[in-house]
């Protein structure tokens, strides 16, 4: 059993929260694609999630999908040390999460800046990011 992180592989927060989740999950639980990659955007069309909408970060887990903040506190909840303890949010209902996931994610190239292509993985993590021609995790 395992999740998988679809992230905006040109959003320079995006590949730092990747970092961050791969330094945090010793188990390594979470594998790894970016939104724009042939494996993502066929997921995405099979799950029925729209695109457009949905532009920084999916997880799916045991094929179920979630996304927004709901994404976020589940991948918290993953993570070694306190991290899981962000997790107490979701009690706060979906559209308050979410509301204030959009704004931070509407602006996040703004704050953080934006890459002209898709991050390359170094060979230690390669194997934490799903091959983007066979598909598989």
């Amino acid at each position: 059993m395992n999740g998988t992180v679809l992230f905006d592989g040109v959003c320079n927060f995006c590949n730092s929260s990747v970092s961050f989740i791969i330094n945090r999950d010793k188990a390594g639980y979470f594998k790894f694609a970016p939104l724009q990659s042939e494996f993502a955007s066929g997921l995405l069309e099979e799950k029925e999630i729209d695109r457009s909408k949905t532009d920084s970060v999916v997880l799916v887990e045991d094929g179920e999908v979630f996304v927004f903040s709901t994404a976020a506190l589940r991948i918290a909840k993953r993570l070694d040390g306190l991290w899981p303890a962000l997790y107490v949010f979701i009690i706060v209902p979906r559209p308050i999460r979410d509301f204030f996931y959009k704004l931070f994610a509407k602006y996040r190239y703004r704050l953080f800046g934006k890459k002209d292509q898709c991050m390359i993985p170094t060979p230690e993590v390669r194997s934490r990011f799903v091959d983007g021609v066979s598909g598989e995790l």
